[in-house]
C-alpha cells in the first residue's frame, strides 16, 4: 500500500478556508463521480470582466441559524441528473480542499443538499491519486466537538429578527413546508408550524381569537403562510380569514383561495382577464352528452372532476365512446365536470410557472411518465429546467393577478395556438421545482412578506 497517500473514513472534517469555511462534513464516496457542495441562494454576477458566482451555505447539517456567504469564479454549468431523478443545471467552482495536514484545489458542483445526510459529498475526481477510503472507518483525522463548531462560526450567525410568522399546514413533515420554515429560520425570524385540524376558533367582533392545541391563544403573529390541501379548503380558509380579522398578514388571501379552488370560477375569472385556456365545457350530469363533446372539438379530450387535484379525478378519452363512457359515469355520481379539448401537439408536456409577488421566479417543464399523459410529478412525471418565453411569463403573471394570489403554481400548456393556461394553484408544491432549478423558492416567499413589512434585505440576514 502506498504510503503517501492520505486514508480517510467514509466520513471526515474538512475545511475551504478561500470560501471561509472553517470546518463541514463530508461523505466520502468514491461511487461519485463529482464533488459537489451544498448552497442555496446561488446567483452568478460579473467580477473584474469574470464570470463569478455567489451563494449562500448552512455549513452544519440541521444549522439554519449559521450562514455563510460565499464567493467563487465560476468553472462551468454542467446538466446534472441528481438521485431523485431530476435533471438539473450545477454552477462548477474550484476551491483548496484542506483536509488534515494536507490541501490541494479540486471542483465541485453547487447544489441544495438539504435532503441529504451531508453538506458535502467529496468525488472520486477529488480523490484520485491522494486518497485512500477505507469505508468501515470514519474521521480518522479527527472529530469536530460542538463546541468546536459553535467558536468556529461565532460571527455566522444572523441577527434575530422580529417576525412571527406560522405556517398554516397538515403536515409538518411535507417537503415544501419544511422548506418554508427553514428559509424563514435562516433569515432571522421566529417561525411556527400550526396545524389547521389543531386550530379553533373564536369569533368575536371586539376580539377575534385563533385557540390552539392545549388551549393556547395564537396571537402577535405578524404573518401566515396558508399552505392549505384541497380536502380541507374550507376549514383552512376560514382560519386563514379568522386570522384577517385580527390583522394578520397573510400571503394569499382566503379570498384567493377560495376562488382558486373552484376550477369553473377560476377559468372564468381567468378568461375575464384576457387569459387564454383550452376549449372548455361545463355540464352536471348533462343531457346531450354528445353536444357536449362536440362542444370541445370531439375526442380525444379530457374529463375532469371539480374536485380533483394533483392529477387526481383527470381522464383523457381518446374516442367518442370512451368519453361517453366517462362522462355517463361521473353522471351517475351526480358529479359537476369540465370537458376540455385534448392539446395533442404537447405530447404529455407542461410547464409550471412558479409566481410570487409578482415575478415568475422559477420555471420547469413537466414531463409525463411513459404510458401516462398527465404531468404531475405527484404522477410519476419528470421535471427539468426550461426558460419560459416573454408571453408565457406575462401569461403567469397575469394569471396570478387575476387571481388575486401572491404565491401561485401556474400550469401552461404549449398548443398550436399558443400557449394556454391550465391551472393557478394557490398551494404549489416546491419539491420538484426547487430540485430542478437549484433555486431558493421558499427564500423567496419569505422575501415577499418582508417586502410587505418593508424589511430591507440587510435587515433580515446579516
Amino acid at each position: 500500500m502506498p504510503q503517501n497517500k492520505i486514508i480517510l473514513g467514509s466520513e471526515e472534517w474538512c475545511s475551504f478556508p478561500e470560501l471561509g469555511i472553517p470546518a463541514i462534513k463530508a461523505r466520502v464516496d468514491s461511487g461519485a463521480k463529482t464533488s459537489a457542495l451544498h448552497a442555496i441562494n446561488i446567483a452568478p454576477f460579473i467580477k473584474d470582466g469574470e464570470n463569478w458566482v455567489k451563494f449562500d451555505i448552512n455549513p452544519i447539517q440541521n444549522n439554519l441559524k449559521t450562514v455563510i456567504h460565499c464567493e467563487a469564479k465560476l468553472i462551468d454549468k454542467r446538466i446534472v441528473k441528481s438521485s431523485s431523478g431530476f435533471r438539473e443545471q450545477r454552477y462548477v467552482i474550484s476551491a483548496n480542499l484542506k483536509i488534515g495536514n494536507d490541501a490541494w484545489e479540486i471542483e465541485m458542483t453547487l447544489t441544495n443538499r438539504d435532503s441529504m445526510g451531508f453538506r458535502m459529498l467529496l468525488g472520486r475526481e477529488a480523490m484520485s491519486g491522494r486518497i485512500l477510503v477505507d469505508p468501515e472507518q470514519k474521521y480518522l483525522l479527527g472529530q469536530t466537538s460542538t463546541e468546536s463548531l459553535k467558536e468556529l462560526y461565532i460571527n455566522s450567525v444572523p441577527n434575530k429578527r422580529g417576525l412571527r410568522i406560522g405556517v398554516l399546514a397538515s403536515n409538518p413533515e411535507l417537503y415544501s413546508n419544511k422548506r418554508i420554515m427553514e428559509a424563514g429560520e435562516m433569515r432571522g425570524h421566529e417561525m411556527h408550524f400550526l396545524n389547521i385540524k389543531e386550530c379553533y376558533m373564536k369569533l368575536d367582533a371586539d376580539k377575534p381569537e385563533i385557540h390552539y392545541r392545549g388551549g393556547k391563544i395564537l396571537d402577535n403573529f405578524d404573518a401566515i403562510i396558508p399552505r392549505i390541501r384541497p380536502s380541507i379548503t374550507f376549514y383552512g380558509c376560514a382560519l386563514t380569514r379568522q386570522f384577517e380579522a385580527m390583522k394578520v398578514y397573510c400571503l394569499n388571501s382566503a379570498a384567493a383561495i377560495t376562488q382558486s379552488r373552484d376550477k369553473l370560477f377560476s377559468l372564468q375569472l381567468l378568461l375575464h382577464h384576457g387569459v387564454d385556456i383550452p376549449t372548455t365545457g361545463f355540464a352536471n350530469s348533462p343531457l346531450d352528452t354528445d353536444d357536449l363533446i362536440k362542444m370541445v372539438g370531439g375526442s380525444p379530450l379530457i374529463v375532469k372532476l371539480l374536485e380533483g387535484t394533483q392529477g387526481k379525478g383527470v381522464v383523457l378519452a381518446e374516442t367518442k365512446k370512451a368519453a361517453e363512457s366517462v362522462i355517463n359515469a361521473f353522471k351517475s355520481l351526480n358529479a359537476n365536470i369540465l370537458v376540455q379539448e385534448f392539446i395533442k401537439e404537447a405530447n404529455g408536456k407542461d410547464l409550471r410557472l412558479f409566481v410570487v409577488d409578482g415575478k415568475v421566479v422559477a420555471a420547469i417543464q413537466r414531463e409525463a411518465a411513459a404510458g401516462e399523459f398527465r404531468a404531475n410529478i405527484h404522477m410519476g412525471g419528470t421535471a427539468s429546467i426550461i426558460k419560459p418565453t416573454a408571453e408565457e411569463k406575462k401569461i403567469a403573471i397575469k394569471a396570478a393577478k387575476a387571481m388575486d394570489l401572491k404565491v401561485a403554481g401556474v400550469d401552461i400548456i404549449r398548443s398550436s395556438k399558443g400557449p394556454l393556461l391550465l391551472e393557478v394553484n394557490s398551494s404549489p408544491g416546491l419539491e420538484g421545482i426547487e430540485g430542478a432549478t437549484n433555486k431558493d423558492i421558499a427564500g423567496e416567499m419569505i422575501k415577499a412578506i418582508e417586502k410587505n413589512f418593508k424589511i430591507k434585505e440587510s435587515e433580515s440576514v446579516s
